[in-house]
């Protein structure tokens, strides 16, 4: 999953920097687009937080046995 969102935020940060680029920086689609790609980062960072927090309950459902 988190590989789906990383070649997301790929994507949407190129277009938002393209856009940005051609219509400039203030213009409401870059700024959608930088809010998108806000989302997306949010998104992956929660991801990796949950695949640390299940390591560690593997790790520790394993000490116990």
């Amino acid at each position: 999953m988190s590989e789906v969102v990383l070649k997301k935020l790929e994507q949407t940060r190129e277009k938002m920097i393209q856009c940005g680029l051609e219509k400039g920086f203030l213009n409401a689609e870059t700024i959608r687009l930088s809010r998108k790609l806000d989302d997306l980062l949010n998104l992956y960072q929660l991801q990796q937080v949950g695949t640390e927090y299940e390591m560690k309950i593997k790790s520790i459902d394993y000490d116990i046995h």
